[in-house]
């Protein structure tokens, strides 16, 4: 152990010469793992729910909540376009409430006023708990000059699409349980 900072000598003689290995190589292995293990890719959107999109602490994870409101939107009898239990998002195609009928794309909605789209996030809290917050916006014009979400906003408490918001997060409550602060 001569001169290695308190590392064994790690040299091989071969066929006359010394060649040093380095203890370096196990840790940029895994280093290098570790980087190909995290990925930017997401399906979440680049933006955050609104601040007036109800919201709950629920007792689950952020996986398991997606996969229950999956089975739950589709209850309601709408049609889900994103769903990512990994990333903990749902969103959901654009529903004429009056109507009850979903639309692919923005093209086929009759009716700008009662349309909505139904997006959701859930985000860790703490181990076992996740915040879900269920955001229901709507498009008051179209304007294909503008991206999608420039145009939206959050529907007002009176509007349909609130409504069903709210009563997918009550019954995900129901389903799953809430934390009350």
């Amino acid at each position: 152990m001569r001169g290695t900072g308190g590392w064994a000598d790690r040299r091989i003689e071969s066929g006359g010469s010394r060649v040093a290995l380095s203890a370096y190589p196990p840790i940029r292995l895994s280093a290098l793992a570790l980087l190909a293990a995290c990925t930017p890719a997401t399906t979440r959107p680049p933006f955050q729910p609104y601040p007036a999109a109800p919201a709950l602490v629920i007792n689950a994870r952020p996986a398991r909540v997606i996969a229950v409101l999956d089975s739950l939107v589709m209850a309601e009898s709408l049609q889900v376009t994103v769903m990512s239990p990994r990333d903990g998002y749902l969103e959901t195609a654009w529903y004429d409430a009056a109507a009850k009928t979903s639309h692919a794309t923005w093209g086929d909605v009759p009716n700008l006023a009662t349309t909505v789209k139904i997006r959701c996030w859930a985000n860790p809290y703490v181990p076992g708990e996740s915040t879900v917050t269920l955001e229901a916006v709507y498009r008051p014009r179209y304007d294909p000059s503008r991206t999608e979400r420039d145009l939206e906003v959050a529907v007002p408490k009176e509007h349909e699409g609130y409504k069903i918001a709210e009563r997918l997060l009550g019954k995900l409550k129901d389903r799953l349980g809430a934390i009350t602060r």
